[in-house]
């Protein structure tokens, strides 16, 4: 899948938040989940930065998609192992429930977990903190490609469970493409879908 994007803005605190313009969805994941090259999958080019050190996105960054529907990416920065200090995580905290908490054009959160090592305490707090929101979530178990194809459905029925969604989580491989063109058209519904009041 190849579309029209271009990167917008990044942010280190709230006050450089972009205007609120167009429908959002948030990525989010953990540091070593491959959120930047699932970004750049999804969108058919590499616009975000990839890096072999985990936890390298330390700013909120915005990717307009201009296509139909039109809205934004928004890469968070990673939670969990980094290479980087405890209070340098800490530090990104207020900055990233600032932006899921207030942001009105958030219509989404598509939550990356890796398939190997399944839903965490981070992801079982997280989902729930959503749902209070009345955030909707798209799950997506990346790094498919590292199992196979019987203990893939497994990992989906258990992340499924202990997250309690309504859906199946979606098994991706950037390497092999799998799943990457259903989570794209999971993605667009929730832009398209009407967000109810929070």
């Amino acid at each position: 899948m190849k579309v029209k994007v271009r990167f917008v803005t990044s942010a280190s605190k709230p006050e450089e938040f972009p205007p609120e313009t167009t429908r959002e969805i948030a990525v989010v994941g953990r540091s070593n989940v491959g959120k930047s090259s699932l970004i750049n999958a999804l969108v058919g080019q590499p616009i975000a930065k990839t890096s072999r050190t985990p936890g390298r996105t330390r700013l909120i960054n915005w990717f307009a998609i201009d296509g139909k529907p039109e809205f934004q990416l928004v890469d968070l920065p990673g939670y969990g192992y980094a290479e980087v200090s405890q209070a340098m995580r800490d530090s990104w905290r207020p900055l990233i429930e600032s932006y899921l908490a207030d942001r009105t054009t958030l219509a989404g959160v598509l939550l990356l977990i890796d398939i190997r090592r399944g839903a965490q305490d981070e992801e079982l707090d997280f989902v729930p903190w959503l749902a209070e929101r009345a955030t909707p979530v798209v799950v997506a178990l990346t790094k498919a490609d590292k199992l196979p194809k019987n203990k893939r459905t497994l990992e989906v029925r258990r992340a499924r469970q202990a997250l309690d969604l309504s859906r199946d989580p979606l098994a991706v491989s950037v390497l092999g493409g799998d799943g990457i063109d259903p989570l794209w058209r999971a993605v667009v519904q929730l832009v398209a879908q009407p967000r109810p009041p929070r």
